[in-house]
């Protein structure tokens, strides 16, 4: 019997590779039936809300998301959509690998680093304060039980994926309070988990070692804007963040999304890059126990990578959307 998910097509390129994405897993045999919805700016243009009712609802009865990029109108008061998904269905657990692929060209070879970031606190809050006319202050929020189950989860997908090490990634020579109390609970976890190697790094010398060395970084776990901030630089070393998916993972809701914009810029020109958001669709064929569905798309999208003829302009390729969803198809098939 297929498994029914949710998709939200999102707005700019979103809808352009989700049309790609779910043709792709048709032809792989995923097993999926799709309830589909336009969120964005433009579903508030047309009905007044960002993300329709019937879509929230969607979601709480599939548990499962796969999501498009999504543009938030600016200067209207509204929060980022992915913020508001994260903290509603308590998507505490984002994980984002960064894989070299020997198709595309970088400076790096050997990167293969899995950045998980705690989703539902830290600054992301949003909890502001307007001081007087000159003042703003910003409040971070670290708590025990968020820290220890996103640290918790770190060690255990190291363990039950092979990996050698755990890298604490925080600021605690500074941020003494908040980010002495995550980096403390890291290492109290740590010592449940003996054969996994585990260290720590300052957040900015972690940003210098990985463009000097990246190879020495295996698992990372940290708060949610150091996850933001380093999981963009991984994508850097790799090709970029057309390359980067993710998983937003909570004890009942999953979101798995493509990490880059809506790129208004280069909608509807037919040369968007799908690969961020197949992959994340891989990572959801995975977590709903389809592995090896997922392991024929990576591999035919590995093929197709490394022919230029097909491949988009973003990662130096002379094909567009179309070719390369055709291609990955032809490769399945």
């Amino acid at each position: 019997m297929d498994r029914k998910i949710t998709v939200f097509k999102g707005d700019g390129i979103g809808p352009e590779i989700t049309d790609a994405v779910l043709e792709i897993l048709n032809a792989a045999g995923a097993g999926l039936k799709y309830e589909i919805y336009r969120v964005g700016n433009q579903e508030y243009l047309d009905n007044g809300a960002l993300i329709p009712d019937a879509a929230f609802a969607s979601f709480e009865r599939t548990k499962v998301l796969l999501k498009s990029p999504i543009t938030t109108p600016v200067g209207k008061g509204f929060r980022s959509l992915n913020v508001t998904l994260r903290e509603k269905y308590d998507l505490y657990a984002n994980i984002r690998p960064a894989r070299s692929n020997s198709a595309v060209k970088t400076p790096f070879t050997d990167v293969d680093i899995v950045v998980f970031r705690e989703n539902t606190e830290d600054l992301y809050v949003g909890k502001e304060e307007r001081i007087d006319e000159d003042t703003v202050w910003a409040t971070k929020i670290i708590t025990r039980k968020a820290s220890e189950r996103i640290i918790r989860d770190a060690f255990a997908y190291a363990v039950a994926h092979g990996r050698r090490t755990v890298t604490c990634v925080h600021k605690a020579n500074i941020l003494k309070m908040s980010d002495g109390m995550f980096l403390d609970i890291f290492h109290q976890i740590s010592a449940e988990y003996p054969q996994i190697a585990a260290n720590d790094r300052i957040v900015d010398n972690v940003c210098m070692q990985l463009v000097m060395n990246p190879g020495q970084f295996d698992v990372m776990v940290m708060p949610n804007l150091y996850g933001d901030i380093v999981s963009d630089l991984t994508s850097g070393l790799i090709g970029g963040l057309g390359l980067l998916p993710s998983s937003n993972l909570g004890s009942e809701y999953a979101m798995f999304e493509a990490v880059h914009g809506s790129a208004p810029d280069i909608a509807g020109k037919g040369i968007a890059n799908p690969t961020a958001l197949l992959w994340s669709a891989c990572m959801m064929l995975e977590y709903l126990g389809k592995d090896s569905c997922a392991a024929r798309i990576r591999k035919a999208v590995d093929e197709v990578l490394a022919d230029a003829a097909v491949t988009t302009p973003d990662i130096h390729g002379h094909g567009n959307t179309e070719s390369y969803k055709n291609a990955v198809i032809a490769h399945l098939v």
